[in-house]
């Protein structure tokens, strides 16, 4: 039993480490990834925010990095301003009540984005219609709209300046 156990997480860890030799090979998404770091710093310098959201394991990534925005990544200095659109749970669950469940961020960034701001998506499929027009709503209002996703990008890529697709499925 523990030698089918070791074998999965050696093959696990296996392929991160693949996923993460990908990425530093792909030239473009290292060009888009330094783009999307530029445009932040101009826009928190600016006094700007970044909204970041995205569903189930998505949501959770969204709160983590606005969190280390918000705190302290790697380095003590002043916070930055970000927020993560899936902590509200009762605008999350009067917007889907109230709308529709694919309203939950599009009507959050109509609400707190403002031209010049950062809007972050997560979505691996690039497929979640709540993504898609919370990213198409941001994109309508000005915000610097970047989408993080798996491999294909799914529609996402569309509604982003910026699709950040990481090479794995």
């Amino acid at each position: 039993m523990s030698s089918v156990r070791d074998a999965l997480i050696t093959t696990s860890i296996e392929e991160s480490i693949k996923v993460k030799q990908s990425l530093l090979r792909d030239k473009n998404l290292l060009k888009q990834i330094a783009e999307v770091i530029q445009e932040f710093v101009g826009a928190l310098s600016s006094g700007h925010k970044i909204l970041l959201f995205g569903n189930g394991g998505s949501a959770a990534d969204a709160q983590h990095i606005a969190a280390e925005f918000v705190g302290r990544f790697q380095m003590e200095r002043t916070p930055l301003p970000a927020l993560a659109l899936t902590v509200n749970t009762s605008a999350i669950t009067g917007i889907g009540n109230d709308y529709a469940y694919e309203n939950v961020f599009s009507r959050q960034i109509e609400a707190l984005g403002s031209p010049g701001d950062g809007a972050v998506g997560f979505s691996t499929s690039g497929k979640s219609p709540n993504v898609i027009k919370g990213l198409a709503a941001a994109k309508a209002k000005g915000l610097v709209t970047v989408a993080l996703t798996g491999q294909f990008g799914g529609l996402l890529q569309e509604v982003s300046r910026y699709c950040l697709c990481v090479p794995s499925e």
